[in-house]
């Protein structure tokens, strides 16, 4: 059954756990009204004020066949191999993508799942199959866009997902910030301009720069003109 997003107030966004006291992707709200999510840290400690992005893309877990699924079932068996450790994608989405058989467009959220090597899995769902999967029927299998988050990079291998608060150690559990007013590091390659729209740096990973968002994710505009390689106001926009 589908259930609002939880949402605290008046968090400590510094804060940094071991063990999880959130729902990942959870909102919190600081008391002076600025937005973050909890999430999970990657494989590398993060540094504040660093622009962070989903866990990589993985395509092998992608346009996978399933075995038919009925209407109401509460889980989906895949056809095609997958190599992925327990609960990998647990919280994340099956999607049906519409590259053939019934039920595509639709999206369902993993509860759980074993692991895997080389071999097929079966995928635990939160809520029932609303339309019939059929053995043509293709999914990719999406992580939870704030378990494993990382700096990101010059050239995205995933979504854009916020902007570290605070220095974290990897694989622990922290705050990062999606809206508001926050900070960010501009990138060498110029100043960014008060007002104007800022995007993810394609020269430097983890920073920011002036407006290419032909190419690059907007993140927000800047609340002040931002100096090249210096920190600096952004009202964040990606919640």
């Amino acid at each position: 059954m589908l259930s609002g997003v939880p949402v605290i107030y008046g968090i400590d966004p510094y804060s940094e756990e071991t063990d999880p006291s959130h729902q990942l992707g959870s909102i919190g709200i600081s008391n002076d009204g600025r937005k973050f999510r909890y999430a999970k840290v990657g494989a590398s400690d993060l540094v504040a004020g660093e622009l962070l992005q989903s866990r990589v893309e993985d395509t092998g877990d992608q346009s996978l066949l399933v075995a038919a699924a009925a209407v109401g079932d509460t889980s989906v068996t895949t056809v095609g191999t997958v190599t992925v450790t327990a609960n990998q994608y647990a919280n994340g989405y099956l999607i049906a993508t519409g590259e053939g058989g019934t039920g595509n467009g639709m999206i369902y959220k993993i509860k759980s799942h074993p692991a895997a090597t080389a071999a097929v899995v079966t995928l635990e769902l939160y809520d029932p199959i609303k339309v019939a999967l059929t053995t043509s029927t293709q999914i990719d299998l999406v992580p939870n866009p704030y378990d494993g988050v990382i700096q990101n990079p010059t050239s995205a291998t995933g979504a854009v997902a916020g902007v570290a608060v605070t220095a974290a150690t990897a694989s622990t559990f922290t705050w990062i910030q999606t809206g508001g007013l926050g900070l960010v590091l501009a990138d060498a390659s110029g100043a960014v301009t008060v007002g104007a729209a800022v995007t993810a740096s394609n020269q430097t990973a983890g920073c920011v720069e002036d407006g290419d968002s032909d190419t690059q994710a907007i993140i927000g505009y800047a609340a002040t003109g931002i100096a090249q390689a210096e920190f600096g106001a952004c009202h964040l926009i990606l919640d």
